[in-house]
């Protein structure tokens, strides 16, 4: 049954889509089948994930063009599978809003339900209509989140938002937990914000720290994720534990 997690921070520069497309490559790692969609019209996770079609079809072209989602979806360079994004989809948030199409995301995935094990969904760095399809569509959210005082602040919207998408049976969609991103623990400000994350949100935060890493920053510039570029890496070994932690809270429950 694929289980479809979305990578949500409204805050921008907290690692979300180094987590999606990590996440989706230490998944695919595990021998599960695995498609990442990117969402942000930056298109960043496309960059990164390293496929060779120039106009590659995305959400906008399924949208506007009726095209069937399996014509949107690529090979990346580490074995998972990609949806495109880019510029176009400011045009589809657009659209879905004023064609009353809210939900259109989630209808769509129904098609590809017995197709992968996990859906990762990297969401724009902003609530907007596009991160409300992917909270709809997902049963679960991950929340990416770098350990200064400042990024607490959307947190707690974030997950009232998703609470209140369950409470008016908009989406069964639940917060898995938060990950810690960009960890200096010789900073004092990253050990107390992380400490007080544990106190706060003690049964959602993973035990697994995302270091700082420039391996991790260097290689979309090789549309490769950090997984496969530096295997050995601070930065691809702690992805790869978040990944077998995420496995064990939500396939063995």
């Amino acid at each position: 049954m694929n289980k479809v997690l979305a990578i949500a921070n409204q805050k921008g520069g907290v690692g979300k889509t180094t987590t999606a497309v990590n996440l989706a490559a230490s998944l695919a790692a595990t021998k599960r089948k695995v498609l990442l969609i990117d969402l942000d019209p930056q298109g960043n996770a496309t960059t990164a994930a390293g496929i060779k079609e120039n106009k590659p079809n995305t959400l906008y072209n399924l949208f506007f063009e009726n095209i069937q989602i399996m014509e949107c979806i690529y090979k990346s360079s580490d074995d998972y599978d990609l949806l495109p994004g880019g510029q176009e989809l400011i045009a589809l948030e657009v659209g879905i809003r004023e064609n009353n199409k809210q939900s259109f995301l989630s209808k769509e995935l129904e098609a590809l339900k017995d197709k992968y094990d996990y859906t990762i969904i990297d969401t724009p760095p902003t609530l907007n209509q596009l991160t409300i399809e992917a909270l709809f569509a997902a049963s679960g959210t991950l929340i990416p989140l770098q350990c200064e005082y400042y990024s607490l602040e959307g947190v707690t919207g974030l997950m009232e938002t998703i609470q209140s998408l369950s409470d008016k049976n908009l989406s069964n969609n639940r917060v898995i937990g938060i990950v810690r991103t960009m960890v200096d623990m010789r900073n004092n400000l990253a050990k107390e914000v992380s400490d007080e994350l544990e106190s706060h949100f003690s049964n959602l935060v993973f035990n697994t720290l995302i270091p700082r890493n420039i391996k991790l920053a260097e290689a979309p510039s090789h549309g490769i994720s950090g997984v496969k570029y530096m295997p050995s890496s601070y930065g691809a070994k702690a992805y790869l534990a978040l990944a077998g932690e995420l496995i064990r809270k939500v396939e063995y429950v």
